[in-house]
């Protein structure tokens, strides 16, 4: 903003320039950004802030994320990491009415688990992973399909 349309151009010529006499415009009366919340400001973060301060939960020394490294894949993104040629086999087993199934193994795409977001569509389907949800595994049987569990 400019200088001509700051407020300090109207309070020109009043002395204290609209904060009184008595109580003074200092720098930081009360701290300066967070300060006094254990102590002055106490209430104001009681009230506005609950649970600011302090711990949750326990420690976990030395924590390794590589053995909770467990990447997700949805139901409905199951067929993409499929080839083309595999859908269409499907497509053809399908309306041969072979009891035979197509093979998806997920962790041949780096994924892990099975998750039960999505619809399958109406083809069986064997489908390989480490884990899987409940949900996944009933909308994968509900479909004609198996899930197998992969070491």
């Amino acid at each position: 903003m400019t200088a001509r349309l700051k407020k300090t151009r109207k309070k020109r010529g009043h002395v204290s320039a609209g904060h009184g006499r008595v109580g003074k415009h200092r720098k930081h009366p009360g701290g300066r950004g967070n300060a006094g919340g254990l102590l002055h400001h106490r209430i104001m973060f009681d009230k506005y802030h609950p649970g600011y301060f302090g711990k949750v939960g326990m420690r976990y020394f030395h924590k390794t994320h590589n053995q909770f490294h467990r990447p997700v894949v949805n139901l409905d993104r199951i067929w993409a990491l499929v080839s083309e040629q595999t859908r269409q086999q499907s497509i053809k087993l399908k309306e041969d009415n072979s009891k035979k199934a197509v093979v998806i193994d997920v962790t041949r795409s780096g994924y892990s688990k099975v998750l039960g977001k999505g619809n399958l569509p109406k083809r069986p389907v064997i489908v390989k992973a480490k884990f899987f949800s409940k949900r996944a595994e009933e909308k994968i049987k509900s479909v004609g399909g198996a899930c197998v569990l992969v070491a």
